[in-house]
């Protein structure tokens, strides 16, 4: 296939296989030597801070984004003058936002599981939040209060008694306004004006004014996500998020212009964001270059978006929807888009997403600000294995088990020979000395 001349080129492919191993590539943008580089500085940013606490934070702060937070903490009437200095518009979309995640994650909240064995044993598992939650909000290349309530708002529906929102200042020193509005709304109360790895340091360490945290959350760019990796242990933590993608499996009913649309969309997060097009119409594979060009006309994010849609975009032309989603599978996307006729039974045939979005009034952006289902999901393949965050990572669940004389005289025996079979006595003895 002919790829249009435009300033932007996407590449285009109908080979499947060729199109597999392309996949696999943009999957592992962000591995190799510049991994390690960056692990190594990030490693090297989490030992300053738990050495020098808030001392460490304002001279990296100073370092890396020219500005030294001193107090670190913004004052809770400051999030309070954001939020009623909002237009109201936006305070009106904020809230409906707001609601739409708060109903959806309402739903998510596991129930105690009790149950009665055959001899009148007590089995169960119990679910309780954790004490203190730590959200990180990014704040480099754009504001996002969206994940100011992405996080917030599962972590406050699952109990969490203290919530701390860590996110870099801005150029005049503190976070953006709109940002600090919805972390009002969310009912935070402890905002620190601190970014990058070193604010995952305060958030698993603690410092004099930060305290650790049993669970990490949220986004970052690779030094976040780096140091979220390296602190897994000490805290939890909800992923590790790489760079965005969207997949669009679209056949011959969908717009160009909204396919274009949308891999935009995806695009201009960053310049290692990945946008994947893969459909069944060759017509459609030729348009969508020529409309990706159109709409960059005048962008105001058009060389991170460029950047982006050359370096990591792709358009395959596939045979028909079946090889389409099985491309998507090796993939397994963040966003997956389903751009055809009828999205259900292709929905139904797919196995790895993070999120699939369904016909074409359901542009991805839809779930990045108020569907309702969070939009922090996984990246990089992950989606084999992983899904979005929600109420359950701010929970931890403990086992409970009880049991009476005839229920440890019906299954001792078992436990004895087991215990056995590993060698180890003192296992069988403490069943036997109750059976004597």
């Amino acid at each position: 296939m002919v790829v249009p001349p435009t300033a932007t080129t996407i590449a285009c492919l109908q080979d499947a296989e060729q199109a597999a191993a392309r996949l696999e590539a943009i999957a592992a943008r962000t591995s190799g030597a510049q991994m390690a580089e960056a692990a190594h500085r990030v490693e090297a940013i989490l030992e300053q801070v738990a050495q020098g606490g808030d001392q460490a934070l304002l001279e990296l702060s100073e370092r890396f984004d020219g500005i030294r937070p001193d107090p670190l903490r913004i004052p809770r009437d400051r999030l309070a003058a954001a939020w009623h200095a909002c237009e109201p518009g936006l305070r009106q979309a904020l809230e409906l936002a707001h609601q739409r995640i708060l109903d959806f994650h309402q739903r998510q909240l596991p129930a105690d599981l009790r149950v009665q064995g055959p001899h009148g044993e007590l089995l169960g598992r119990r679910w309780r939040a954790v004490e203190s939650a730590g959200l990180y909000v990014p704040g480099g290349r754009a504001a996002y209060p969206s994940t100011v309530l992405m996080n917030a708002v599962p972590a406050r529906v699952a109990g969490v008694k203290r919530l701390v929102m860590v996110t870099p200042p801005g150029p005049q020193g503190e976070p953006n306004p709109t940002v600090m509005a919805a972390a009002h709304l969310a009912g935070i109360e402890e905002l620190y004006r601190v970014g990058g790895a070193q604010a995952i340091a305060a958030l698993a360490y603690g410092t004099e004014s930060i305290p650790q945290v049993d669970v990490i959350s949220g986004p970052g760019n690779l030094y976040v996500t780096l140091a979220k990796k390296a602190v897994y242990g000490r805290v939890a933590i909800d992923s590790l998020a790489g760079p965005s993608e969207v997949l669009v499996i679209a056949d011959g009913s969908a717009r160009a212009d909204l396919v274009a649309a949308d891999l935009l969309a995806q695009a201009e997060h960053d310049p290692l964001a990945a946008a994947i097009l893969l459909t069944t119409s060759a017509e459609l594979a030729a348009a969508v270059p020529q409309e990706i060009e159109r709409q960059l006309s005048g962008h105001p994010r058009a060389t991170i978006t460029r950047e982006a849609i050359s370096t990591w975009g792709l358009i395959v032309v596939c045979r028909d929807l079946h090889e389409a989603a099985a491309l998507s599978d090796r993939f397994a996307p963040e966003h997956l888009e389903l751009l055809v006729e009828d999205p259900e039974p292709l929905a139904e045939r797919i196995q790895h997403a993070g999120a699939i979005f369904m016909g074409p009034h359901t542009p991805e952006a839809v779930g990045d600000y108020l569907a309702g289902p969070n939009h922090t999901l996984p990246t990089s393949g992950t989606a084999r294995f992983a899904g979005a965050l929600s109420v359950e990572t701010f929970l931890r669940h403990t086992s409970l088990i009880r049991f009476n004389r005839e229920a440890l005289e019906a299954t001792g025996p078992a436990v004895v020979t087991l215990a056995e079979s590993e060698g180890l006595h003192s296992h069988a003895e403490s069943v036997r000395r109750r059976l004597g």
